[in-house]
């Protein structure tokens, strides 16, 4: 057998090059290409592989290392977990920027290849530049930090090491069933040492992703689990959407009158005009999914991890009479809620599904269509909400009163509700555009009222919640998605949390589009707190003296190169949209829209932990009502 003589990162870089996966026949390069920001610990060994030969990765310039992550998992999540970029950072600060990102993709399920810089495995410089140190061990660095977040996490102190720690974490990423980040942290001397690689290790290498087929028991008991329902629900989570299972979904649903409802990893698998599409369920769900929901007794989890929103805190099921069975390659998720595990395939289970199903019929009837009729009509009435400064009810709550509304209104110079504004973007951009959102409000009214028509369009990170990821994100989804339009809808707090990323978008002309959502705060958290009540308490922007900050975002994005925009009603919004279509640059939309004027929840409820003592009654009382809830959550 050959060798070649490379360095650890020289090697690393050729190894890249030649993963290939294999899904459905078809077979492409794993690794799309590599995310960088070049400092001490990586410029000299990575840096210097990629310099000499990148081969067929593309390589960018990030400018924040959480960004530049956030950015390569929304890629990945937009291309179904087939393809990758890496990420490689210095050593120290560097790293441990990639903590946020490499979580967010842990509770995603999302294949990221991270590459923090390590200190020396030498030790002989130490404490290095940016090095961390314990008395309790010498063997401590930053990237410890990444080891709870990470699905798979090495240090690599010997060259030699490198090849079977490659070879367990692409195991690991192209696993549907365990699939997530994978940290591979370099120590900075190793990274330019040499080795006599054998040859072997640099062929091509497939990784087959089999579908997982479920075993007759599971068959059979899934089937007679659905014959003896009367009104079961399909709940569609993200594993439906990376099985790409829309087809058998909508004719499995069909041809029994199975209403299907969403999770937001789960949505636009099925488009929202499938007649028995009922949208989002649980606390930032649609009337139509929680009734459903409620009603029904056979919830089907295709996909889920069952969180906290999808099951309006473990309320949103009677678990008096509903039963669970739960369709996922992972074994952990599939035993969540005590249901009858199906550990397979989503698609593949479906399809030998139906044929146990043959005559089989619900007893919903016309219950499905009444119920998205009536959540149709409540979309419409949030279309056409309007404020004026003379009259704000009956719309008024918590304690935001018709004074605070034109001290608002006046600051802002808007009378514009969020949802009237979101409803417009929906209503005027391409059926294939993309959108990406992660934190606040906006994720409740896109999985409510975001109506999408075309399959994979909607890129939503929920799973974390992860302020950043929006505007990060819009890179990465276009990078996945050259051809179709990408737009970030974006809170003001998160957009000032991070946007790094759109002037990496800039700089390599990878057009996205920024909707910027404007009301002078975090509007969401600023909700939760006086809904449980608290008066508002530092969750709105305010200066010094009490005043609104009033922002100019457009200004801002101006001076990165954006073709920008500002707008405070719905004829200007549309208006910035359609020029926006015809811009080759990136662009801006800053909108003015007034707080308190996003959806509420429809019969949903959210645990989150109350004062259980207070002096103020408001508060005592809303620890009351959170004691009820719980005596009909289960613990499961």
């Amino acid at each position: 057998m050959g060798k070649v003589r490379l360095t650890t990162a020289q090697a690393l870089i050729k190894f890249l090059n030649q993963q290939y996966i294999h899904i459905d026949g078809k077979e492409f390069p794993f690794v799309e290409g590599v995310f960088a920001i070049f400092g001490h610990g990586n410029v000299l060994g990575i840096g210097q592989a990629l310099e000499q030969d990148p081969g067929h990765l593309k390589v960018f310039q990030g400018k924040n290392e959480q960004g530049m992550a956030l950015a390569a998992m929304a890629y990945s999540k937009q291309m179904l977990r087939q393809k990758i970029y890496a990420v490689t950072t210095s050593v120290g600060p560097g790293s441990a920027n990639l903590v946020t990102a490499a979580a967010t993709a842990l509770a995603n399920n999302i294949p990221v290849l991270l590459l923090p810089a390590d200190t020396f495995a030498t030790r002989q410089p130490d404490p290095v530049l940016q090095q961390v140190e314990q008395e309790y061990s010498a063997a401590v660095t930053t990237n410890d930090a990444l080891k709870p977040v990470s699905r798979y996490w090495d240090r690599i102190t010997r060259p030699e090491q490198l090849m079977s720690s490659l070879l367990r974490a692409f195991e690991v990423m192209t696993d549907p069933g365990k699939s997530g980040p994978a940290t591979i942290c370099i120590a900075q001397d190793v990274e330019g040492e040499a080795y006599d690689y054998d040859e072997k290790f640099f062929e091509k290498r497939v990784h087959y992703v089999d579908r997982k087929a479920p075993v007759d028991r599971e068959l059979q008991g899934a089937a007679q689990l659905i014959k003896n329902s009367k009104k079961p629900v399909i709940l569609v989570g993200g594993g439906a959407k990376y099985s790409q299972a829309k087809n058998i979904l909508v004719e499995l649903s069909e041809k029994h009158n199975i209403p299907l409802v969403e999770t937001q990893a789960g949505k636009a698998t099925v488009g929202s005009d499938f007649r028995n599409n009922l949208g989002g369920m649980g606390i930032t769900g649609t009337l139509a999914a929680n009734k459903a929901a409620r009603e029904s007794d056979l919830i089907i989890g295709i996909g889920t991890r069952y969180t906290d929103f999808a099951t309006s805190s473990k309320t949103a099921f009677d678990f008096e009479k509903s039963k669970f069975l739960n369709i996922n390659v992972s074994r952990l998720q599939a035993y969540k809620l005590d249901a009858f595990q199906v550990v397979a395939d989503a698609k593949l289970t479906l399809e030998q599904l139906v044929p146990l199903l043959e005559g089989y019929e619900t007893q919903f009837g016309r219950e499905i269509a009444e119920l998205k009729e009536e959540w149709l009509t409540e979309r419409k009435r949030l279309s056409e909400v309007t404020f004026t400064r003379e009259n704000f009810e009956p719309e008024v709550k918590n304690n935001f009163t018709q004074d605070v509304f034109n001290e608002y209104a006046d600051a802002l110079n808007t009378e514009l509700a969020q949802t009237t504004a979101l409803l417009a973007v929906n209503d005027t951009v391409a059926p294939d555009s993309v959108i990406i959102t992660s934190a606040g409000s906006l994720p409740g009214d896109v999985q409510r009222i975001w109506n999408p028509t075309v399959e994979n369009t909607y890129n939503v990170e929920y799973g974390y919640s992860c302020m950043g990821y929006e505007v990060s994100g819009a890179l990465g989804a276009k990078l996945a998605t050259p051809n179709q339009e990408v737009y970030s809808l974006v809170g003001d707090g998160s957009f000032l949390l991070m946007h790094s990323e759109f002037i990496t978008a800039i700089q390599y002309n990878q057009k996205v589009n920024i909707v910027l959502f404007d009301n002078s705060g975090w509007g969401c958290i600023n909700n939760l707190q006086m809904e449980n009540g608290s008066d508002s308490f530092y969750t709105e922007f305010r200066t010094h003296n009490n005043e609104i900050l009033n922002i100019d975002y457009a200004k801002v994005a101006e001076g990165y190169g954006a073709k920008t925009y500002s707008v405070n009603t719905v004829d200007g919004l549309k208006a910035a949209l359609e020029d926006a279509k015809q811009q080759e640059v990136s662009t801006l939309i800053d909108i003015k829209v007034l707080p308190k004027t996003m959806t509420d929840g429809y019969e949903s409820w959210w645990n989150v932990g109350v004062a259980e003592v207070s002096h103020k009654d408001s508060i005592q009382k809303a620890f009351d009502a959170r004691k009820q809830k719980l005596e009909l959550a289960k613990q499961y």
